[in-house]
């Protein structure tokens, strides 16, 4: 493990930058981390221990999420994994959103966003015919332009990222990340089979939260790690 030091000496400063819906939300998911589901423990793990190894204090440090359509379980896995690093103090982990068959960010996602206190605002423009551009913001300082696209478009990071894989299409059909320093299978059910029905709104939800407990959980380990390094 390379020599890094702890994350700030405070650490949740950038916790008070959140908005209270989502400081708030995020401190509910972190109480239940109990219920993330085994088979998220070794990637959760295995991503851990990445940001520790490569971690620096101010110095920024980047994943992708990708899936097939970068409409639904990428850009859910992106903002909350925002949402996580700025919970523990480590805004400077930046996440991205990429699809191997980019469509558009879906307007459930934006629902479920919404509804756990992100900001999604159109921004008028359009990447593409159908794919509109939204500013999802999360707190004072804290907003990225987020609209579907290729992994590999020039607005993400070309090199040293860690990629997470969080559908088995986009891991099977992506066996090699080009310029990704760690690939990480970490996959999560598709809430687009729930389209249309009654309950589609509790299963995007649910999806939510799911990724937002890994990538707290994540979050937590990692700060651990970097904690212990320093000490020895």
């Amino acid at each position: 493990m390379n020599p890094a030091s702890p994350p700030n000496a405070t650490p949740f400063e950038s916790r008070s930058r959140l908005t209270q819906p989502l400081r708030l939300h995020a401190e509910r998911l972190d109480a239940d981390l109990q219920a993330i589901a085994p088979r998220h423990h070794e990637a959760a793990n295995a991503f851990a221990r990445w940001i520790a190894e490569h971690y620096q204090p101010g110095e920024p440090l980047h994943a992708v999420v990708v899936c097939t359509g970068n409409s639904r379980r990428s850009i859910l896995g992106s903002s909350m994994g925002n949402l996580a690093a700025a919970f523990y103090g480590m805004p400077e982990i930046r996440f991205h959103s990429g699809g191997t068959e980019p469509s558009a960010f879906n307007p459930r996602t934006v629902s479920a966003l919404e509804a756990a206190g992100f900001g999604v605002e159109p921004t008028g423009a359009e990447k593409a015919p159908g794919n509109p551009e939204y500013r999802v913001s999360w707190g004072d300082g804290f907003e990225v332009l987020e609209f579907s696209k290729l992994y590999s478009d020039p607005v993400n990071p070309q090199e040293g990222f860690a990629a997470l894989m969080v559908c088995n299409e986009a891991d099977a059909g992506c066996p090699i990340v080009q310029g990704a320093s760690a690939r990480i299978p970490m996959p999560f059910d598709d809430p687009k089979e729930f389209d249309d029905q009654p309950y589609e709104a509790e299963k995007y939800t649910e999806r939510r939260d799911e990724i937002g407990r890994v990538m707290l959980s994540v979050m937590k380990l990692a700060q651990e790690l970097i904690a212990r390094a320093s000490a020895r």
